[in-house]
């Protein structure tokens, strides 16, 4: 059999997911927001569930993502993604209804809607990309921000006795009543992309059965605004960020074990070492965080 023969008859090694539109991207080189569409939109392929599945975009680096899914979408305001799934689940129940929103706008303007939609019990799935920085706006401090971490707007180091403590939404939100399912996930390496993806898979799970509100945290990459290369910037995440941040199931459904059992996080006060060595982090107008 030649080679050309081969090539004709094999079957792909990977596919193109139905739910994500093959268009151009406007992320930044070693930005880990592409890893995660594709991660959403696999989950719904095989759940079967793209033609009722809503998504809703938040502001941010992810402002787009409807041009990426190809899927029924809405946009929201800042942070105000929760509040919009809400409706348009209360609305239309037999739907699949899904926020995307980054640790600005969930964390920051969106804190009171993304509790409140818990405290409620919403049966809708949150994917939160926590990259510790405001992406889009040219790199200033989040709420997830790691002590010690410079930014444009602490250039020298987040310091927690005037700047505040970095806020783990993940162990916030699986305290209050109404959660069903709270992970958190990391896109730093292969092995932590497939843990990833059978988190999300689960989060949707949780909508299909009707069991409340579910939410994914996704520790992802912001080389840009880090002033870091694509492969230092996943580094980062592996060396200081999942310290920080421990990766496990922090609340599962009742009587189900978790996945991955929560490390104990790195002292708050212990300052994250500066993400690109190399000073400030760059301004620019890159679109590499969330």
């Amino acid at each position: 059999m030649s080679v050309d023969t081969i090539a004709r008859t094999a079957a792909p090694v990977v596919s193109y997911p139905a739910s994500l539109a093959p268009v151009p991207t406007h992320y930044c080189p070693g930005c880990t927001h592409g890893i995660a569409h594709r991660l959403v939109a696999e989950v719904i392929d095989e759940l079967g569930e793209r033609e009722r599945t809503i998504g809703v975009a938040s502001v941010g680096c992810s402002v787009f993502a409807y041009n990426y899914f190809a899927l029924d979408f809405a946009q929201a305001p800042h942070g105000r993604a929760p509040a919009l799934a809400t409706g348009l689940k209360r609305v239309s129940p037999g739907k699949l209804v899904f926020t995307y929103q980054g640790d600005g706008d969930l964390a920051s303007i969106g804190a009171a809607e993304i509790l409140h939609a818990a405290a409620r019990g919403e049966n809708i799935t949150v994917i939160f990309i926590n990259n510790a920085i405001y992406g889009m706006t040219g790199g200033q401090m989040a709420p997830t921000t790691l002590p010690g971490q410079r930014t444009t707007s602490s250039p020298l180091g987040r310091d927690v006795h005037t700047q505040g403590y970095p806020l783990r939404m993940s162990e916030l939100l699986a305290q209050v009543d109404g959660t069903a399912y709270v992970a958190r996930r990391s896109l730093h390496d292969v092995v932590n992309i497939r843990r990833a993806k059978k988190a999300i898979r689960k989060a949707f799970e949780v909508q299909q059965q009707g069991l409340g509100f579910a939410m994914v945290e996704l520790l992802s990459s912001c080389p840009t605004n880090w002033g870091l290369e694509a492969q230092e910037a996943l580094d980062f995440i592996r060396d200081e960020m999942v310290p920080a941040y421990p990766l496990g199931d922090f609340k599962v459904p009742e009587g189900e074990a978790p996945a991955a059992r929560p490390g104990a996080p790195a002292a708050h006060g212990a300052p994250a070492r500066d993400a690109g060595g190399r000073g400030k982090a760059r301004g620019g107008a890159g679109r590499g965080g969330a």
